[in-house]
């Protein structure tokens, strides 16, 4: 077997190479690395199977670098993304990576013909864009809404559909969630980007080492004909991390200060961070690969108290004093151009009005955190006091408007023409063989626009068109009038009179107008 793998020396990447380095069925793995950085210890690593890997440096844009790295390849695992916050900082190395790489990628597989190799394309959960407690729950198949401004799941989304509706024969695609790996506490206090995680944003991680395992034991099953299209290939998956990696951002935040010491309270005031506009939720169909690939070996408390086994140095953190902690690693952020005190300090009013309402809504965030409502410490945003246990375990689901259980033979056209009367629009396509869903038919969105798409990625991944898969532009507002999927989960942060019009010009600034 050989493998092509893009996206080394990246977090999940460089475990993957890591993982599959030692499998002995594997014989040859080429490596398309567009950056150096990080390379050099990856690689002495891997020193006993140096014989194993072949390097070739270039970009995922390169048609021709591409074909050199997947010829004579049984799988490509497209790994490679430009993730926050330098897809916040640098876009247009975003837009190459997330959006035009898979296009090169599917490009390049398809042009082989007979001799294709399979693809595993690693997509992101992000493309859900913001959850709260109304519908903290998502599985594949829920509306796609990415939040105003996240440039990292706008092209994700773009990328993804590329793989749906390419000619390539065999592909998967699979959303990783949040990723925890071993630098995640250095990395993170470098950027206003942590101020972006809601305190009561559910979140549901996984670790790199268990996204390599999953990684290897697909490859395992299907190098012994286990895998096929009624089980795995050609189907769309949310990567689960399991009930115990389900979390809030406080959690998240009180579980990395706890490893040196420090409560959330010590480190951040409550209108830190954002009230909305982040992408995070937990996974009602997680469950699905684990139970086809059991890789969940590690959950989010493990991970943290095998950091501090292994990093003991950050026991010294302790005997710091809390406010000169609190100054060099965080309170220096806030005048960073990507975190909301910046934002309010130079009258973003666009980015004020997608990540709080408003400046006005931002002044009324409580001062004192006894006052502030924790979801995981069993107060609703609302003050309604709830079991936060019983709540986690109350599993719901959006209505997809026809039944997303059945069997995919057993689709009919008066499902599709349900969704996308849903949708806000209508089937063109007259006729439709029972449980063709991967024969593209035309549709009709809700401002009289035709385009064509399978089934398949319209009922079960979620896609339909709108602006932002032509412009760097979210008009959700406006469209949850329209569409009742994206209004139940749309109007559960926004005001029924929200009506704004989100959009980046040419230099990525953020801007917004009001519709009315």
């Amino acid at each position: 077997m050989k493998v092509a793998l893009f996206g080394v020396p990246g977090n999940m990447g460089s475990e993957v190479l890591k993982t599959l380095a030692e499998e002995n069925y594997i014989e040859a793995i080429n490596l398309l690395v567009h950056d150096k950085k990080g390379l050099k210890p990856l690689v002495k690593a891997l020193k006993k199977n140096h014989k194993k890997y072949r390097i070739i440096f270039g970009s995922v844009n390169d048609l021709n670098i591409v074909l050199d790295a997947i010829k004579d390849t049984d799988y490509v695992i497209n790994m490679a993304a430009v993730i926050p916050p330098k897809s916040d900082k640098e876009p247009l190395k975003a837009i190459e990576a997330n959006e035009v790489g898979p296009q090169i990628i599917c490009k390049a597989i398809e042009s082989l013909g007979d001799k294709q190799p399979k693809l595993i394309h690693i997509s992101t959960i992000g493309i859900y864009g913001d959850r709260n407690y109304k519908h903290p729950y998502a599985e594949v198949g829920d509306p796609l809404i990415i939040s105003p401004f996240d440039i990292y799941s706008l092209t994700k989304m773009r990328g993804e559909f590329t793989v749906l509706e390419s000619n390539v024969k065999q592909w998967t695609v699979i959303r990783q969630l949040a990723m925890l790996y071993d630098a995640l506490l250095m990395k993170n206090v470098s950027d206003g980007l942590m101020f972006h995680t809601c305190f009561n944003t559910p979140l549901e991680w996984s670790t790199a080492k268990d996204s390599a395992l999953l990684i290897r034991n697909i490859l395992r099953r299907d190098q012994k004909d286990e895998l096929n299209e009624t089980n795995f290939w050609k189907h769309c998956f949310n990567l689960g991390g399991g009930e115990k990696s389900r979390v809030t951002g406080y959690d998240t935040f009180k579980l990395g200060f706890n490893i040196i010491g420090f409560e959330v309270e010590d480190f951040f005031d409550t209108n830190y961070n954002s009230l909305r506009n982040f992408h995070g939720e937990w996974y009602s169909d997680g469950y699905k690969l684990n139970d086809l690939f059991n890789y969940q070996n590690e959950d989010i408390y493990g991970f943290w108290d095998n950091v501090l086994e292994t990093h003991k140095y950050f026991k010294l953190a302790k005997i710091m004093p809390k406010k000169l902690m609190k100054a060099i690693v965080i309170k220096r952020l806030l005048k960073d151009a990507n975190a909301p005190y910046y934002w309010k300090k130079h009258n973003d009013e666009a980015r004020m009005l997608a990540y709080f309402g408003g400046v006005k809504k931002f002044n009324s965030i409580p001062k004192e955190w006894k006052d502030f409502p924790l979801l995981c410490k069993g107060k609703l945003p609302t003050g309604e006091e709830i079991n936060y246990e019983e709540f986690k375990n109350n599993v719901t689901r959006l209505e997809h408007y026809f039944d997303i259980d059945k069997n995919r033979n057993e689709i009919t056209i008066d499902d599709l023409r349900n969704v996308a009367k849903a949708r806000g629009g209508k089937l063109i396509t007259k006729e439709f063989k029972d449980g063709d869903i991967f024969t593209k038919v035309e549709w009709e969105n809700s401002d009289g626009e035709h385009f064509f798409a399978r089934p398949h990625t319209v009922l079960y991944c979620g896609h339909w068109l709108n602006i932002s898969y032509k412009e760097y532009a979210w008009d959700f507002d406006r469209l949850a009038k329209k569409d009742k999927m994206i209004a139940q989960v749309w109007c559960d942060s926004h005001d029924i009179d929200e009506d704004r019009f989100y959009w980046y010009d040419k230099d990525y600034n953020a801007h917004y107008k009001s519709l009315r």
